[in-house]
């Protein structure tokens, strides 16, 4: 007869997915920190300006102060897709199927989602969609 700690789990249990939770908020917090920095550095339209520069670092100046707000952009918009997984994952959480694979429907297993909070697919499965 077998004993329950050699059937294989279905799903975390709820101190398990606790401390997933704690993982994912430390996280969130610190994305909408840098999310915020960077949507702050590129509204800003009065500090480093150029009126004071000769014409010709005044051009190259504006066009790297332009190339610098567009990779921000470009920094933020990745940043606010990294919170929406991190917040999917919260709500994942929620009905207690974190951690669940979408594809397999085995259990991630906790190195990788200690590493990855959001993921939803287990190594072998995201190799396998390559």
């Amino acid at each position: 007869m077998k004993d329950q700690t050699s059937t294989t789990k279905t799903r975390y249990s709820d101190a398990e997915l606790e401390e997933f939770r704690q993982i994912i908020e430390e996280k969130l917090d610190a994305a909408r920190r840098e999310y915020n920095e960077l949507r702050s550095y590129i509204s800003n339209t009065d500090g480093n300006d150029v009126t004071d520069t000769s014409p010709t670092y005044k051009n190259l100046e504006e066009g790297a102060a332009t190339h610098l707000k567009e990779a921000s952009g470009q920094l933020a918009q990745r940043q606010m897709k990294f919170i929406q997984h991190l917040e999917a994952a919260l709500i994942r959480i929620e009905n207690k199927t974190y951690g669940i694979c979408r594809q397999t429907g085995k259990l991630i297993p906790k190195e990788r989602l200690r590493a990855v909070p959001h993921a939803t697919l287990t190594v072998e499965a995201k190799e396998a969609r390559k």
